[in-house]
């Protein structure tokens, strides 16, 4: 009589990983990713630390001889002139302002659109339609089309005469960029309504909850990490608006709607202080970066809410 060995459950067993490569292993793995490391760093950090060099120096360009070092003078000039620190107001009212009123109507327009109805695919593609048009196009459609004072659209339709460029301009930029990026946050919302369980929901209306409180109670905080989102990564985008400003206002009357990279442009293109301007864009690319910073921290942990579901 033969016996049979007692095999071991195959189930019980931890599975068997593959060995881990070497540092060879993973260089091979990596390196068709190198020549695209390699264009970044020349593209982007090789300008960076020459505008770095560059805000060291007081370098007028009427002057072109005369380029001392000056080390920090640069950035001082800048933290404390009056036309550098109403740039700097401007440039916090502009992108708030825009970037709140998006926020608003773009969470408006996702809750439309998270409800079935005809010919929802095609608002849906008309509501995007904004975003796609180039800044320069959006800033001179709105400046003749809309707020021309003779043929406007506006005053076309409540009458009268008024240059609303002239007596409102921060209110006409802001209006200019609310209507290219409410298409953005309207998106990402969307997509944050859209991960919202059902089934809570429906729970929540059989318990006797109304409308208004299952939105206050259960959708707007789910979409907290989706608003910090939308925010942060809109307003890296609008710290750096040049083209609504440019075309419309001149950054004018006076200094009115002056932002930062506007204020850059006019210290570089008619001052010619190429050292005071590289100081500036350094600072307006560190506020960036501590707007980014913030904006991958929410999507990291917009991931990680995704991976324990």
């Amino acid at each position: 009589m033969t016996t049979l060995a007692a095999r071991p459950d195959e189930r019980t067993q931890p599975p068997v990983r593959p060995p881990k490569g070497g540092a060879k292993d993973r260089w091979v793995r990596r390196a068709p990713l190198l020549p695209a490391l390699i264009f970044a760093l020349i593209v982007t950090q090789i300008p960076f630390l020459y505008t770095l060099y560059l805000s060291t120096l007081s370098w007028n360009a009427l002057r072109p001889g005369d380029r001392p070092f000056v080390g920090l003078d640069n950035y001082v000039t800048v933290l404390t002139d009056t036309r550098l620190r109403s740039a700097l107001l401007n440039t916090v009212l502009l992108t708030a302002g825009a970037v709140v009123f998006s926020m608003i109507l773009g969470l408006a327009l996702a809750l439309l659109l998270d409800r079935k109805f005809i010919g929802r695919s095609i608002v849906r593609t008309l509501l995007i339609t904004p975003f796609l048009v180039m800044p320069i196009a959006a800033a001179l459609l709105w400046k003749h089309a809309i707020f021309n004072p003779t043929y406007g659209l506006v005053n076309g339709i409540f009458g009268g005469s008024t240059d609303w460029v002239s007596s409102y301009p921060k209110g006409a930029v802001i209006a200019t960029l609310v209507w290219q990026w409410t298409p953005f946050m309207m998106l990402i919302l969307l997509a944050g309504l859209q991960s919202q369980s059902n089934d809570v929901i429906e729970a929540a209306r059989v318990d006797g909850a109304n409308a208004w409180q299952v939105f206050r109670r259960m959708t707007l905080p789910h979409l907290r990490q989706y608003l910090e989102l939308g925010a942060l990564l809109g307003s890296i985008y609008l710290v750096n608006t040049f083209d609504a400003i440019f075309s419309i206002t001149q950054g004018g009357p006076g200094t009115a709607t002056t932002n930062l990279p506007y204020e850059i442009y006019l210290t570089t293109f008619r001052k010619f202080e190429y050292g005071e301007a590289s100081a500036a864009g350094v600072i307006v690319v560190i506020l960036t970066i501590i707007a980014a910073t913030f904006a991958l921290r929410v999507i990291s942990s917009l991931f990680k809410m995704e991976d324990h579901r």
